[in-house]
């Protein structure tokens, strides 16, 4: 007989789900106000909480959380509490929501498939992977999505930025990138022994439970077991 799979949407998983949905919220609504560099570009706290889901939950988890990213980052950058994403937003909207919530989902799915597949052997390892993978990917993606709308960043650049160069990639690693993605990844490895540590308790936990229920199952016999059956009787009165 099979293994039992765990379902999806367990009220575990939803509870789950539902804390790391709002931290995400939370977290981004407030970096937003926190301008990094000379961009403006924002701090994203959320790629904690984001790794965390795709370490906890698996890749579904770790991308729906980078969709959520991506809706905010977008949506506050069309509102103008973020002059960068504004300006792009005004110049390729179609673009801009590209790049917020594939640079999401992707990081995030990402973080949680390496998860998976190194957590096999070592999870210690597999989660400082998973954290310093999760900030790679999202800044990798974006990199990417400003090599599309190259023209707009160039423009950015020179009405924004002092950066003194015809080269797109230099104008996208030191005037836009450098200094977000260094904070980003340091925050995130920072944090990668907590999480470790919450995945640890977290899994004592449900095993410790399984086991209990276990238990209980074979000391408790079935009704059917205790009761003796029925023995007719032969005798017959007078």
């Amino acid at each position: 007989m099979g293994k039992r799979r765990t379902s999806v949407f367990s009220a575990r998983n939803v509870a789950y789900i539902g804390v790391l949905t709002a931290l995400v919220v939370v977290l981004q609504l407030w970096g937003s106000v926190i301008p990094i560099g000379a961009a403006g570009l924002n701090l994203s706290f959320v790629l904690v909480p984001i790794t965390l889901g795709a370490i906890l939950l698996g890749p579904w988890a770790g991308a729906f959380l980078g969709f959520v990213f991506g809706l905010i980052v977008y949506v506050t950058g069309a509102a103008g509490m973020n002059f960068f994403t504004l300006y792009l937003f005004n110049d390729a909207p179609l673009m801009t929501a590209v790049i917020c919530f594939v640079k999401g989902i992707g990081c995030g799915y990402a973080g949680g498939l390496v998860y998976k597949a190194i957590a096999k052997k070592n999870k210690y390892v597999a989660i400082f992977t998973s954290a310093a993978l999760v900030p790679i990917v999202n800044t990798g993606l974006f990199i990417l999505g400003c090599l599309c709308i190259s023209g707009t960043i160039r423009n950015f650049a020179v009405e924004n930025l002092s950066v003194n160069s015809d080269n797109i990639m230099y104008i996208i690693i030191v005037g836009l990138v450098t200094v977000n993605f260094f904070i980003e990844l340091a925050l995130n490895l920072v944090c990668a022994p907590a999480l470790y540590t919450v995945d640890r308790v977290v899994e004592k936990q449900l095993v410790g439970k399984s086991k209990k229920r276990k238990k209980r199952a074979k000391s408790s016999p079935g009704v059917a077991s205790e009761v003796q059956p029925a023995v007719p009787d032969d005798t017959v009165s007078l």
